[in-house]
């Protein structure tokens, strides 16, 4: 049986970057049940809520939503449990100084496959306040107006 190769995404929380300001982003992996991967595979999972926190120097990923495994028995998993970040030493050492220093929080962006295995992205990451917000969806509307203005005048439409 051939090893699987490549990406493939599981779940993705756009939500996050229009609610964050993203200063860094962490590659990492996942400790996982058995019926959590099954689901996994089946494409099921809602990072909407998700959020990760350092507790006794170890990262924690919490309020992600994997659904029970709908062929599992009793040994079915909690939807919303804990889930242990596998990180390095130096990352983690790294997390707990800048989270401590106030305003800033990890989100997971995204959950996807990794040569078989489940990894997902987490950002460090800053609140955005509601202004900041509407001056970015401004600056994505004029930038859109802007390349459907280049586009007219290129098919010379003007």
């Amino acid at each position: 049986m051939p090893r699987e190769t490549g990406r493939k995404l599981i779940a993705q929380n756009k939500k996050a970057r229009h609610d964050y300001a993203i200063l860094d982003t962490y590659e990492v992996g996942l400790v996982l049940t058995g019926t959590e991967v099954k689901s996994l595979r089946a494409g099921r999972a809602s990072l909407v809520d998700g959020f990760a926190s350092v507790d006794d120097g170890e990262v924690w990923l919490q309020h992600v939503h994997i659904p029970e495994y709908t062929q599992g028995t009793w040994t079915n998993h909690a939807p919303r449990r804990k889930r242990k970040v596998l990180m390095h030493r130096a990352e983690i050492e790294k997390l707990i100084g800048k989270t401590k220093e106030g305003g800033l929080t990890l989100v997971p962006l995204d959950l996807y496959f990794k040569d078989g295995k489940v990894k997902a992205t987490l950002a460090l990451a800053k609140g955005k306040k509601s202004y900041d917000k509407r001056q970015d969806l401004a600056e994505r509307d004029s930038r859109r107006e802007m390349q459907k203005a280049f586009g007219r005048y290129v098919k010379g439409r003007r």
